[in-house]
């Protein structure tokens, strides 16, 4: 496949994981509506970013490979299954998807009166103070690396040539609704930092400046799986 096509199904794909996965999380969240509780809740929030990814996984994944994150890519470079030289153009695709995604997420958003785009937070991701429930910057990073390293060792898994066929979107989207299930309360997970930029850029101040932990913990953690994998399975000509 051209990589003009592959970085095109990247960027649509980012684009639908923060759209639906972050617009779940600002419009339907804590939806009160006409009925008193109406709302999905974060459990809701987990599901939506899980299936952004199932969906689009059966959706692309035959033409990019379906990563949506720079971290998987960077964690599929490392363990030998992705080609080094599209790392970048895929990362820049990627980011691009994600920029565009919470753009149009703002447009909607906003059109609800009396929505403060910065005073809602937007769906970023922070620690300390800007943690949903508090958590210090040792735990939110420590969350992040070890929650990106078992993403992308269920990935490395479920995409294995010995590994069923047909299957691997699911196990994947189910992993990462199990992330967000374990990490909103601390992050606001991330374990994507093309999700945790978007949305960032339109809120500034101190969503940007805790940017860095949401590239640098996701990237730590993609590599410790994309070595650690191979260990495990077997030669990486195997996988």
């Amino acid at each position: 496949m051209q990589l003009s096509k592959r970085l095109a199904a990247e960027m649509f794909g980012t684009f639908w994981l923060v759209l639906g996965g972050c617009g779940s999380a600002v419009l339907a969240a804590s939806f009160a509506g006409p009925v008193h509780g109406l709302g999905i809740g974060f459990v809701g929030v987990a599901l939506a970013f899980g299936l952004t990814v199932l969906t689009m996984a059966f959706a692309i994944g035959h033409i990019s490979g379906c990563h949506l994150n720079p971290a998987v890519s960077l964690g599929l470079t490392v363990a030998g299954r992705f080609p080094a030289r599209d790392l970048v153009p895929y990362i820049v695709a990627q980011i691009v998807g994600a920029i565009i995604g919470a753009f149009v997420l703002s447009l909607i958003a906003s059109g609800k009166p009396g929505f403060d785009l910065v005073a809602s937070g937007f769906a970023t991701n922070g620690y300390g103070d800007h943690s949903p429930g508090h958590y210090s910057l040792a735990a939110a990073f420590i969350c992040e690396v070890v929650m990106t390293a078992f993403f992308l060792f269920v990935i490395l898994g479920a995409t294995d040539k010995r590994a069923a066929a047909g299957f691997a979107p699911i196990a994947i989207g189910l992993c990462l609704t199990l992330i967000h299930l374990i990490s909103i309360p601390v992050t606001n997970t991330s374990v994507n930092p093309a999700r945790s930029t978007g949305p960032a850029l339109f809120v500034g101040g101190e969503a940007i400046g805790q940017l860095w932990l949401f590239w640098l913990a996701p990237f730590i953690g993609a590599a410790i799986a994309g070595i650690v994998y191979p260990l495990v399975a077997g030669n990486r000509n195997e996988s």
